[in-house]
């Protein structure tokens, strides 16, 4: 307990309550806590080392992401930067010497277009090294990014625009181009990425841009470099707009003082350094994919970028990363593949599998204490990893250290099983709010069902009923012309997350549900659907999505959406080949294999969480369609509200 008397502990994204920062400066984090109005006894704070560490890197901090680019090109010119595709299965390597002279063109291109301190400039593409580019040339130019989600509607788009004041586009192709332009738009000049820019005044291409950038320092060489040294800590960096669970997405006012401690805070507890490579498929227009970046250029390493999330598989074993970020959904998938492929090869190999995952899994509960095998057990490891844990290595390039995982919760088992073949999965915690992370779990510090230590220099508080409540220099400026809005979430400077956690015995933070997804049943009794949820993933390799259903009513429903891919492999081992999604999806037979894993869950819930009764949806849930946010987390509400009828049906009589 602090002096205050609080409960203090320090890409999840909430639902309109935070969505997925007022403006502190980073030297704000190597101050004494401000005193919390909140009680309780636990407590859970960064490693000593790790404050130590920071304070450190924040004696010199930059005052602007800018200018912490900038600062990394002057570093490092020659080492590589970033790896992009070539369109031939490979990828191409740019240093930081080259892409700081392509952000500096760019960055004069849009100086020469007009763009004045903290204008925004939005970015409507999937992720590429040219979002990244486009990104960092605002910044240098003074600007502020407001972020696009390629998937979002032309309702969406307009919004975005016309609540940001958006005055520049970047427009990944004509059908971004298109969604921006369907209504009236205050967008002066858009500019695009892709294709020929058609014949309208308005329209240049990103080399058009250039161009014009390349004409500004030859008559002024210092333009940039006046307008990066001009931006303020506090200045406005970001507008992200959050893709939002519920209603419509809300402005998330982001200062780059807050991108420049993610990136210090980040490095100075290890989780890089500059001889990593990591792949990025994340949506940059999300704030995890944002504070990957800053951390990139903190650290110095190089990142391959494709944000085509089909092609990760084939490119991981081309680009060998060393490290990867991913949602939930990713991990999920690689497991329930890895075990349903196993499983159809039987006999043998089934056996020897399953009994190297035995190995594996007594490895990893004794380093998750600290200890190493030995003996006979450290022999059979040998033997396990020899025969199994190193092929399930190749399929990620053989070299792979360290996943990070955000944005939902990680089933505890799942990354026990990746930890079991040699594979680290550290989870962390926090909102568009906190500029992403908050949480983390270390390399040299983890607890798997947890998200880990708050980052150096946040400080969280639990309130009376658990909500876990944030303050630091990653927090928010606010919401953009949302003044109710953002004094609804803030507090003396406290971020009210909307999330309900717990401090585990060793100190880490747990998330036990949202505060608006908590299921009050009509006798009374609290269920946390994200927990069982979770669970349900973890045994059903054939589920991709599991909605728990129940609020108010006399006992607890769910809604299982099936994974296209592995129904695929299921539906040929059990008579079904080349049978629609729909028609799989309905067949007795998996509706049997769903009940049975159903039962094996309730097997391990109290009786009033257990789930009565369930409906396997004929169709895959998508972002497209509006059932996922983009970083593929569950719209819950939005998902409820389409299979109302269904729900209903479950309690008629």
């Amino acid at each position: 307990m602090d002096e205050s008397g609080a409960r203090t502990l320090s890409d999840q994204q909430p639902d309109q309550q935070p969505d997925e920062q007022p403006g502190t400066t980073p030297a704000a984090a190597t101050t004494s806590p401000a005193p919390s109005p909140y009680t309780g006894s636990a407590r859970c704070v960064a490693l000593p080392e790790d404050r130590a560490a920071f304070e450190r890197q924040m004696k010199d901090a930059p005052s602007s992401l800018g200018a912490l680019f900038l600062r990394r090109i002057a570093a490092t010119p020659d080492a590589p930067a970033y790896l992009r595709p070539d369109g031939a299965g490979q990828f191409v390597t740019s240093t930081w010497g080259e892409t700081g002279l392509v952000v500096q063109e760019l960055a004069a291109g849009l100086l020469a277009l007009g763009l004045q301190p903290e204008d925004r400039v939005a970015i409507a593409a999937t992720t590429r090294v040219e979002w990244i580019e486009a990104d960092l040339a605002v910044m240098c130019a003074g600007g502020a990014t407001t972020t696009i989600y390629p998937t979002s509607t032309p309702e969406d788009v307009h919004h975005i625009l016309t609540d940001s004041g958006s005055r520049f586009l970047v427009a990944e192709n004509e059908k971004q181009l298109a969604k921006a332009f369907a209504e009236d738009s205050a967008i002066e000049t858009a500019i695009l990425i892709d294709g020929t820019a058609p014949d309208v005044a308005n329209v240049i291409t990103l080399g058009d841009l250039q161009e014009r950038g390349r004409a500004l320092l030859a008559d002024d060489p210092d333009a940039v470099a006046h307008a990066t040294a001009a931006v303020r800590p506090d200045s406005l960096a970001t507008l992200i707009y959050t893709s939002g669970t519920t209603g419509r997405p809300k402005g998330v006012r982001i200062s780059h003082s807050s991108w420049v401690y993610e990136g210090l805070a980040t490095t100075s507890i290890g989780l890089v350094t500059a001889d990593d490579l990591s792949y990025l498929w994340l949506p940059m227009s999300h704030s995890f994919g944002k504070v990957l970046l800053s951390t990139q250029i903190a650290a110095g390493h190089a990142a391959a970028v494709d944000g085509d999330v089909a092609h990760i598989i084939t490119n991981l074993p081309i680009v060998r990363p060393t490290t990867m970020a991913g949602a939930p959904r990713i991990f999920e998938k690689v497991y329930a593949g890895v075990i349903a492929a196993t499983k159809s090869e039987g006999g043998a190999k089934l056996k020897i599998f399953e009994w190297a995952i035995g190995v594996g899994l007594q490895v990893s509960r004794l380093r998750q204490q600290g200890r190493e095998p030995s003996g006979l057990l450290a022999v059979k490891h040998r033997i396990a990893d020899t025969l199994v844990f190193s092929k399930v290595r190749d399929r990620f390039g053989g070299r792979m250290q360290l996943f990070v995982s955000g944005a939902a919760p990680l089933s505890r088992d799942i990354a026990e099983w990746f930890h079991a073949v040699g594979l680290l999965v550290v989870e962390g915690y926090g909102l568009t709010e906190t500029s992403a992370a908050a949480f983390v779990n270390r390399p040299g510090h983890y607890e798997f069902g947890t998200v880990g230590l708050p980052m150096p220099g946040t400080e969280v508080a639990l309130a009376d009923d658990g909500e876990i409540l944030v303050k630091g220099p990653g927090v928010m400026m606010g919401y953009h012309n949302l003044p109710d809005a953002t004094a609804e979430v803030m507090s003396d400077g406290w971020l009210h997350t909307g999330d309900v956690g717990e401090i585990s015995a060793d100190g880490s933070l747990r998330i036990t549900d949202r505060k608006k997804d908590l299921i009050k049943t009509s006798g009374g009794k609290y269920v946390a659907p994200q927990a069982i949820e979770t669970q349900f993933k973890a045994i059903c390799p054939l589920a991709a999505q599991i909605v728990v259903h129940g609020d108010g009513r006399n006992f607890v429903s769910a809604l299982v959406a099936l994974d296209p891919d592995a129904i695929k492999a299921w539906a040929a081992a059990n008579e079904l080949e080349g049978a629609s999604f729909g028609d799989v999806a309905r067949s007795p037979k998996m509706r049997a294999t769903i009940e049975a894993f159903v039962d094996q869950l309730n097997a391990g819930l109290g009786r009033w969480e257990t789930i009565k009764k369930f409906e396997i949806l004929d169709r895959e849930l998508t972002v497209e369609e509006g059932d996922l946010t983009p970083s593929l987390k569950l719209k819950r509400r939005a998902v409820e509200t389409r299979y109302r009828s269904t729900l209903d049906g479950f309690y008629q009589g």
